[in-house]
């Protein structure tokens, strides 16, 4: 060997570096230096500097342990870095189309990148404009898409309460599969919701099949989380029949058991789901970590029956005096099971002296029934109520189970949208310690995006997308609550999305870096 080959190793052992000495200086556009970082790879956080290029992560070394230069250097020591938090339940798409909140603030603030929408059944099939819109004038996270049963449905045969032919099954096929064709992540149901509510099971799994072919999910908000019609019990059944008939993975939205009578139902829809899985089934949920939900309050006490057809149809209804005895009959137990017209707070209404009121104090002010009360209320216009409808034992049940993730189902007038995943971090990770630290990042980040199929986002690993966060695991936390719904959360740091700084030192940048994600693109 020549004198020239063992000058290299000679000068090793003379300085003792780790790193040979005429490696050449990598260069990268942002460096994150020193922070305790989650890759979604291993279980324990380790302490590692990240370099991104571009829009994806280019190196991943141990903390001063590398020779890498770069544009911009983040000191993140004593933070926690994470992959971007992924939102598989939002109703975000308004913001994003809006030219003034399309940043989505309330999710960058969170720590979130990327938000999906078309839930409950809502999901537009018409996905290619859709994406040329938002990819025009830009936005703030990335968002994805589900096509969903209700949007089909109303446009194959409006809100009619009847089961659809075969023929408006295959047009209702036709539509689901040109947005599968498009990028959606899967096909989306509310079997609770007007007109979805008046399907029968075979029909949803006509719809499924077709997600199947395109390798989607089947994600859905159940027919029934409570005792209102079929059961929560036997809601997950039938969701679960589904998924099996049309051979795909089922996620269920929103998991929960609402209203008192429900209470407890959590241990056995925990055992129906194991078994399920334990026989072979892709089963997961998700939950936003709130003991109220939040909805429209004709969703949440009217009859569907009364809610058929159209919106002058409904309010005639309400309106008949031949229909007044059913009506009051049947709203009354919906407000029993949710817990009494107290526990039905308002949280945005058209007539602002309401908002802020749970139901019954509306019905002391307006000098009637509450019956009489909500009757009133949902034809002045759309009011959204907080149901105080859950305990918190079955909210530590679900969340507890590795294959429940975390979500916001973020709307106006419910703090969800604005903190759930600081919420979920202060109170049950740091408080509570209902989750480790791990437990909590793996079930808002990798396993999140392997759920969803998003193949390149949830870890932090070389040649992935670099969406990341940075939060200080000392100050993040939730500011909103029920009386200040839109109150942005503290404590995140810096926010990278698709290689490009959102947030940094907790100010927004204004950068629009977001992308629409599409399956198989």
């Amino acid at each position: 060997m020549s004198i020239v080959r063992l000058l290299p190793l000679y000068a090793v052992l003379l300085c003792g570096c780790t790193t040979a000495p005429f490696e050449p200086q990598k260069s990268v556009d942002i460096l994150i230096q020193s922070g305790l970082v989650f890759t979604g790879q291993e279980q324990k956080l380790k302490q590692l500097d990240i370099g991104v290029c571009g829009n994806t992560i280019c190196e991943i070394h141990p903390s001063g342990t590398h020779n890498v230069k770069a544009k911009t250097i983040i000191n993140a020591q004593g933070l926690i870095v994470s992959p971007g938090f992924i939102d598989p339940h939002t109703h975000s798409l308004s913001e994003l189309k809006s030219s003034d909140k399309n940043a989505n603030l309330n999710y960058l603030t969170q720590g979130v990148t990327t938000v999906v929408n078309g839930n409950d059944g809502g999901g537009t099939y018409k996905i290619t404009p859709l994406v040329q819109q938002l990819t025009t004038q830009g936005i703030g996270t990335n968002t994805a898409f589900f096509v969903g049963h209700g949007s089909v449905r109303k446009a194959v045969m409006g809100k009619a309460k009847r089961a659809a032919t075969q023929a408006e099954i295959s047009e209702m096929q036709s539509l689901v599969e040109h947005a599968m064709q498009a990028g959606a992540l899967g096909f989306s149901s509310g079997l609770y919701y007007v007109p979805q509510t008046y399907a029968d099971t075979q029909e949803v799994i006509a719809l499924a099949k077709i997600a199947a072919k395109y390798g989607g999910i089947y994600e859905t908000h159940l027919r029934d989380e409570g005792t209102f019609s079929i059961g929560i019990v036997q809601a997950v059944k039938e969701a679960i029949t589904i998924a099996k008939s049309a051979q795909l993975p089922l996620h269920i939205a929103h998991i929960k058991a609402l209203g008192v009578d429900a209470w407890g139902q959590s241990v056995a829809v925990i055992k129906l789901i194991e078994l399920a899985r334990h026989n072979g089934l892709r089963i997961t949920a998700d939950q936003y970590p709130w003991l109220a939900s939040g909805t429209k309050l004709h969703n949440a006490i009217m009859p569907k029956w009364a809610m058929a057809d159209s919106k002058q149809a409904f309010y005639q209804r309400l309106n008949s005096a031949k229909l007044q005895a059913r009506l009051h009959k049947e709203i009354a137990e919906s407000l029993r099971m949710r817990g009494g017209p107290k526990a039905l707070l308002i949280t945005e209404c058209k007539n602002t002296q309401y908002v802020g009121k749970t139901l019954a104090e509306v019905a002391n002010m307006l000098a009637m029934s509450p019956i009489d009360a909500a009757i009133q209320l949902v034809q002045q216009g759309d009011v959204r109520v907080a149901s105080f409808n859950m305990a918190e034992s079955d909210l530590t049940a679900f969340m507890t189970q590795p294959w429940v993730v975390t979500s916001s189902d973020g709307t106006n007038g419910h703090p969800r949208k604005f903190a759930s995943f600081a919420q979920k971090y202060h109170q049950y990770v740091k408080e509570k310690k209902w989750l480790t630290l791990t437990e909590y990042l793996n079930r808002s980040t990798t396993l999140t995006a392997n759920i969803l199929g998003l193949d390149n986002r949830g870890k932090i690993k070389l040649d992935f997308a670099a969406d990341i966060t940075i939060f200080d695991p000392n100050t993040f936390q939730g500011e909103a609550d029920y009386q200040h719904w839109d109150a942005i959360s503290k404590g995140v740091h810096t926010v990278i999305v698709n290689g490009k700084i959102a947030i940094h030192n907790t100010i927004h940048t204004n950068a629009l870096s977001g992308q629409v994600l599409l399956k198989n693109n």
